[in-house]
């Protein structure tokens, strides 16, 4: 019962991260990966196949906007320090 109950929590918290904007919404990844899948496996989860499938939708989501938001971070970044450099001349 204590699995399944982590389970659907951690479900819960994956649908709410998704309804946050792009900042809040990585951080909150992070620390999700951390707390329910850092030392356990996703095979852990007891859930039904429709929870399951609802969190595979939205573990390859967010996936792939982490893959998004660590590009838009990076081309920041180097805006950031090209303006450096250009403050600095």
């Amino acid at each position: 019962m204590e699995r399944r109950d982590r389970s659907l929590k951690a479900l819960k918290e994956l649908i709410y991260i998704d309804s946050l904007d792009s900042f809040a919404k990585a951080d909150a990844l992070v620390k999700w990966y951390e707390n329910y899948l850092s030392t356990d496996s996703i095979e852990d989860f007891d859930l039904e196949l429709n929870q399951f499938k609802q969190l595979r939708e939205l573990f390859f989501k967010n996936i792939n906007f982490l893959k998004n938001h660590k590009e838009e971070t990076r081309l920041e970044l180097v805006q950031i320090q090209k303006m450096k450099r250009f403050l600095k001349h």
